[in-house]
C-alpha cells in the first residue's frame, strides 16, 4: 500500500478504512520505499506476514506523481495528520519526501505533518539536511532505540556502524532548529527499564523529548 491508515497494529488502505468504519479522524500514512539503512531485530518487516491487500511492501516504489494522484482520493475532513512512514526509511527518498511535504502543506496547510525516521538521513546523504524541512514538517519522530552506540548497533544493525548512534542524536539536535516538535522514541519491550532511564537523561541533556512507545507484534 502506498497510502494507508492504522488501527491497533493493523494496516488498511483508504478503501478498507471506510469499509471497516474506523474511528475518524485519524492519521494518513504515506509509504515511499522498501529501502532501509537499518535491519532492526524487532522490526515488523522481519516478524510479520501480511495479506497482499494490506501489505506495506511495495511491488514498485511510487513516483511523486503517483502519490499525488492517490492523495486526490482522500476525504480530508477525516484526516488528523499526514505521516511519512512505511516499511522503509523515508529519508532515503529525500527529494521525493521533500517535494511531497511541500505539496501537502500547499494543499492542506491546516493538517499537521510528521516524519517517522531512524535519524540516519544525514549519514545517508553526507550532509546536514535539517534546514530542508523548515516550514513543511511539524513533527519528526526519531528512533533512539538504545542509550549506547554498541547496543544501538546490535539492535539496529545500521549499515553505517558505530557512528550511527551519535549521528542520529546530532540529526535530532539539528532538526530542533527547523521543526517545531522533535521526539525520540524507544520501544518498551525491547528497552529495559534501567536503559529507558538512561535514554531519558540523554534526551534531557540535549534538550530533546523522549517517548516510550508500545511494541507492536501483530
Amino acid at each position: 500500500m502506498i497510502i494507508y491508515m492504522t488501527d491497533h497494529g493493523k494496516y488498511f488502505s483508504l478503501e478498507e478504512s471506510l469499509k471497516k468504519n474506523l474511528p475518524m479522524p485519524r492519521g494518513l500514512y504515506i509509504n515511499l520505499t522498501n529501502q532501509c539503512n537499518c535491519d532492526c531485530v524487532f522490526c515488523l518487516r522481519q516478524k510479520k506476514s501480511m495479506a497482499e491487500s494490506s501489505s506495506l511492501w511495495l511491488k514498485n516504489e511510487p513516483t511523486v506523481e503517483e502519490i499525488k494522484s492517490e492523495l486526490e482520493k482522500v476525504d480530508w475532513k477525516n484526516i488528523s495528520e499526514i505521516v511519512f512512514c512505511g516499511f522503509g526509511e523515508p529519508t532515503i527518498k529525500l527529494n521525493e519526501l521533500l517535494e511531497l511535504l511541500k505539496y501537502v502543506k500547499k494543499i492542506r496547510p491546516e493538517i499537521p505533518t510528521r516524519l517517522n525516521t531512524n535519524g540516519l538521513g544525514e549519514l545517508e546523504h553526507g550532509r546536514n539536511i535539517s534546514s530542508e524541512f523548515e516550514n513543511i514538517l511539524d513533527t519528526v519522530s526519531i528512533s533512539l532505540n538504545s542509550a549506547t552506540a554498541e547496543k544501538y548497533l546490535k539492535i539496529t544493525r545500521a549499515k553505517f556502524g558505530l557512528k550511527s548512534h551519535e549521528a542520529m542524536l546530532t540529526f535530532a539536535e539539528h532538526m530542533k532548529k527547523f521543526v517545531p516538535n522533535v521526539v525520540l522514541t524507544v520501544v518498551d519491550k525491547v528497552t529495559p527499564p534501567e536503559e529507558i532511564e538512561q535514554c531519558k537523561k540523554i534526551c534531557k541533556d540535549r534538550g530533546l523529548t523522549l517517548r516510550v512507545r508500545p511494541y507492536e507484534d501483530s
